[in-house]
């Protein structure tokens, strides 16, 4: 039995279902601005692809903790 996923990355289905891309877009996205600040990302992701704030934030956590940010 698959373990269940907890977290931020829980949001992941539900990001790639309702944006219509792989959470390895993102992840891309994101290392475009890897220098802005955690919040900076997340405004960066509602304002320029038209992200829900807590999908932004469940993207960036996973990206700074997996950068080692």
């Amino acid at each position: 039995m698959a373990e269940k996923v907890t977290g931020p990355k829980s949001y992941f289905p539900f990001i790639e279902a309702k944006y219509g891309k792989p959470i390895e877009h993102w992840m891309k996205v994101l290392k475009k601005v890897k220098d802005l600040k955690h919040l900076e990302q997340v405004n960066y992701l509602k304002t320029e692809h038209g992200m829900g704030h807590g999908h932004a934030n469940a993207l960036v956590a996973v990206f700074k903790a997996e950068q080692g940010k």
